[in-house]
Order: C-alpha cells, then sequence, then structure tokens
C-alpha cells in the first residue's frame, strides 16, 4: 500500500461517534502505536472521546511502509481526518506524535478547514530550536538500536530477541526517527487555539526551556504541565497526564458546545 494515501477507516480503528463533547486525536511517540492509548477512553471523561491514530508500520499496519518524511504524512492526515473535523477536536503529540499534530494544525489552516480547539504538546520541545542530536536513523542496525536505547530505553531486551518483530519494527523506528531528524521548521503565524506543553521532570531529552518555547506558536492561551517521570512520563505518570487533559477540555475550559466548534483557518 502507497502511505500516501491514507483513508480514515485505516486510521482510526473506530469511526468517530457523530454526537461528542470532543474528540482528542493521538500521535504516539517514534515507533508507537494506538494501544498505547488503548486505556485512555475509559479514564477521560466521556464528554471526551478519545480517537487515536494508527500510521502504517506498527502494531495492525506493521506490514505496510511507513512515512519517512512529515510532509507527506500530514498531508495524508489532513485528508484522512478532514471528514471529522465538522466536530469540536484536539490534538495531542507525543516526542514525534507533537511535532506531527502541530504541522497537522497548520495543514488544515492552510487549507481552509476547521482547527483543534487545543493542542498537546508532550515530551518534545518547541520545533523551532535549532538543538539537535547527531543523527541515527542511517546507522547499522545494532548502532541504531544501542543509541536508541541510551537516549530513551526505547526498546526491551524481550522485544529485541524476537526476530521478525525486531526487522518490521526497526523499519518503522528509523523511518520514525528520519521524520525527527529531517523535520525543517519554516516560520508562520501562530495558531489560534491555545496550546499546552506538557514534559517529564528528568526527561534528559528535552529541558523546561524549550517546552517553554512552544509559547509562541498560539494566539490563546499557553499551558505547562511538568509532570514525574523521564521521557516516558505518558506511562509512568499517565493518572496525572489525563488529568492535566481533562482540565484544558473540561465544558468549563472550552466554553458552550456552541462556542467549542472550531473556525476555519485562515
Amino acid at each position: 500500500m502507497n502511505p500516501s494515501s491514507l483513508s480514515h477507516d485505516r486510521l482510526l480503528p473506530f469511526r468517530p461517534q457523530s454526537s461528542t463533547g470532543c474528540r482528542l486525536f493521538c500521535f504516539p511517540y517514534v515507533g508507537g502505536g494506538v494501544s498505547v492509548y488503548s486505556a485512555w477512553g475509559s479514564l477521560l471523561p466521556p464528554e471526551i472521546q478519545v480517537c487515536p491514530v494508527q500510521l502504517p508500520g506498527r502494531e495492525n499496519r506493521r506490514r505496510e511502509e511507513p512515512f519517512k518524511a512529515l510532509p507527506p504524512l500530514v498531508d495524508a492526515l489532513v485528508a484522512g481526518l478532514a471528514p471529522f473535523t465538522e466536530a469540536p477536536f484536539a490534538l495531542f503529540g507525543y516526542s514525534l506524535g507533537a511535532l506531527v499534530g502541530f504541522e497537522l494544525a497548520r495543514g488544515l489552516r492552510k487549507r481552509q478547514l476547521p482547527g483543534p480547539v487545543h493542542l498537546f504538546a508532550s515530551a518534545h520541545g518547541a520545533p523551532q530550536l535549532a538543538r539537535r542530536p547527531r543523527p541515527i536513523h542511517h546507522l547499522p542496525d545494532s548502532a541504531f538500536i544501542a543509541e536508541l536505547s541510551r537516549r530513551f530505553g526505547a526498546v526491551p531486551a524481550s522485544v529485541q530477541q524476537d526476530r521478525d518483530l525486531m526487522a518490521s519494527l526497526l523499519q518503522t523506528l528509523k523511518a520514525d526517527m528520519g521524520m525527527v531528524e529531517g523535520y525543517v521548521y519554516r516560520d508562520e503565524d501562530p495558531l489560534d487555539c491555545p496550546i499546552t506543553a506538557i514534559g517529564g521532570q528528568e526527561d534528559s531529552e528535552v529541558t523546561l526551556e524549550e517546552l517553554a518555547a512552544w509559547r509562541i506558536h498560539t494566539r490563546g492561551a499557553f499551558h505547562m504541565e511538568i509532570l514525574p517521570g523521564d521521557h516516558f512520563f505518558i506511562k509512568s505518570a499517565r493518572g496525572k497526564l489525563l488529568r492535566a487533559i481533562s482540565t484544558r477540555l473540561s465544558p468549563n475550559a472550552l466554553g458552550s458546545t456552541a462556542s467549542l466548534r472550531p473556525c476555519p483557518g485562515r
């Protein structure tokens, strides 16, 4: 399958409900899939409908070719998710997913489609910052795994011992890291929606200053949430993370149902 064409029935494990307070489209970290968010629907308030996005190259789509660059992925996401932007929605991105969510919000605006009511950017510094670690996506497999594990502790030994799974996962991990390392930031007007930047207290990959720098990307409110944990606080501090999300997407925070509906981009 050509990854440049992503129909919504393959992006989303289930079709979003037509009547919902706010949809929350979720994008995972490097190599991650929708299972990262499998429990969120039962833990968040019922008015928030969790809609994890499944990209090619992972889990039930692991035999499909993954995207290797962010612009074509964003184009495909805009086309695939456009049918579900008629109702209020927010974007949550974790690590690589933060870049995906940010560029998706910009992509929707460029096409004059409704934009998100909130953007959650987690475990990733602001996109305009120039700090870039040494690229690793082109390294031989063993060196790549070693460096990825050193930075993020991201590949469990049990997974590395499964040759078939590891071969498939390596393709996706390298493609995802290539998207991060090949990302090119371009100046554009700030988004209209509020932004919440979320980080881990012990995350050696993302500093507080890098999180705070997301502030320039919104004309609306800006919030920072610092949670206990390292780069994978999405697991260790899940309860606190979900409370932060539910607070920002509560009816009191977003206003009435009428005011929830996002305005078309300019």
